[in-house]
């Protein structure tokens, strides 16, 4: 599996849902309102949406798809991953690493390698990488390093592997670091994945 951690804190919503008191006349302790169904309807047309399911997987899965871009959905990428809806969390992922979210590009990446409900893209995890590595995000150069080394999903090349790899340790990338220590073998890092995809035949 692509090493697709994602260090910095990508997105938090700080949206607060109000709650209603009403006060009874007697003087009672204030209660909640309860809500009725018309009043929590969602309603669609072309002027937007009433009452938005909002916090909600399908919700932000429905966000990646509109033209305007919605940065709140990025953090919901990794709750729908983990929920097992890889169609969903793909769209998530795609658009905020369209719109440069660096921190979603690992997890584009990661989709992408791993396929889950469809074939494995390589070639496209490769991409994502790449252009989370030329954004000087560590672990973007971290994982375009090993791309590069392996010659997975793009061209083996050694020496810009190795640069990359350096780049990412230069930051403070541990896993990095712990590769340079390790002669820039990828197994030392990625064990089981180098045994079951990457390594070459034998014969």
């Amino acid at each position: 599996m692509k090493v697709a951690i994602v260090k910095s804190a990508v997105l938090a919503a700080s949206i607060l849902a109000p709650l209603l008191l009403v006060t009874a006349a007697s003087g009672e302790t204030p209660a909640v309102a309860a809500s009725t169904e018309t009043e929590t309807a969602t309603v669609e047309d072309e002027h937007g949406t009433l009452n938005p399911q909002e916090l909600t997987a399908d919700f932000f899965i429905r966000q990646a798809g509109r033209k305007a871009f919605d940065p709140h959905m990025c953090m919901y990428g990794y709750f729908v991953a983990k929920s097992g809806n890889h169609p969903g969390a793909r769209k998530i992922f795609d658009r905020c690493a369209s719109e440069g979210v660096l921190g979603a590009m690992p997890w584009a990446a990661w989709e992408a390698e791993n396929g889950f409900d469809k074939p494995s893209d390589p070639v496209k995890a490769a991409e994502w990488d790449r252009r989370a590595a030329e954004a000087g995000y560590s672990v973007g150069e971290l994982n375009y390093g090993l791309d590069l080394l392996r010659g997975h999903g793009v061209a083996f090349d050694e020496s810009l592997g190795r640069d990359l790899i350096d780049r990412a340790a230069r930051q403070g990338d541990t896993t990095a670091r712990r590769l340079v220590e390790n002669g820039y073998d990828p197994e030392s890092v990625t064990p089981d994945p180098d045994k079951e995809r990457y390594r070459k035949p034998m014969y």
